[in-house]
């Protein structure tokens, strides 16, 4: 094996559909819900810095959203309900990630892997503004879903925005409130 096959196989993200378990009007594969919470982790870290005065690394947060989810190449997307059914399943499926992740940056040289190791290791600030992130983008794909009259995502939507709520993180409040409802526009709206 060699550092390329790393990158063929973070190339295959897209191959990696999420979802499964529920009808969707568009597709969301792994690569866009990666590119997509990096976006958002960006701007939590931002709006961190500029608003609350905290020293959250908009770049290092911006590395770690792109890879946060890299294990599901190996394993798929569990589906949360099975994922979180119970406690023992919840602690399986999280050393199956993280062997897959172990897996994974194996197949780097060493000196590469620990660069990526080091960009992906985060205190627990930047864990909950990457959690933020990622629960952020899941409620806006169940917007998305609700504006196209699927009602498939009804339930996750209210469990996902009522979770995003009980992180009690200031960041992702603020995301919330000044600037979801943007998502919310069509494309007229945002334009004019």
């Amino acid at each position: 094996m060699s550092s390329g096959d790393f990158y063929a196989m973070l190339f295959r993200m897209k191959h990696i559909n999420r979802w499964g378990l529920m009808r969707n009007t568009y597709n969301e594969d792994l690569s866009q819900h990666s590119f997509e919470t990096a976006v958002i982790a960006h701007a939590l870290a931002l709006i961190s810095r500029k608003h609350f005065n905290k020293n959250a690394d908009p770049n290092k947060l911006i590395t770690a959203a792109l890879y946060h989810d890299i294990g599901e190449l190996l394993t798929g997307d569990l589906p949360t309900p099975v994922k979180y059914h119970n406690t023992d399943i919840t602690r399986a499926y999280k050393e199956i990630e993280r062997l897959s992740n172990e897996k994974l940056y194996s197949l780097l040289e060493d000196d590469i892997r620990k660069e990526y190791e080091s960009c992906t290791m985060l205190n627990a600030d930047e864990e909950k503004l990457l959690k933020a992130a990622d629960r952020i983008c899941a409620l806006i794909k169940c917007k998305k879903e609700l504006m196209s009259n699927n009602p498939e995502f009804r339930s996750a939507h209210s469990s996902i925005e009522k979770s995003i709520k009980e992180m009690n993180c200031k960041e992702a409040d603020y995301f919330m409130e000044e600037l979801l409802p943007s998502f919310e526009k069509d494309l007229d709206q945002i334009t004019l």
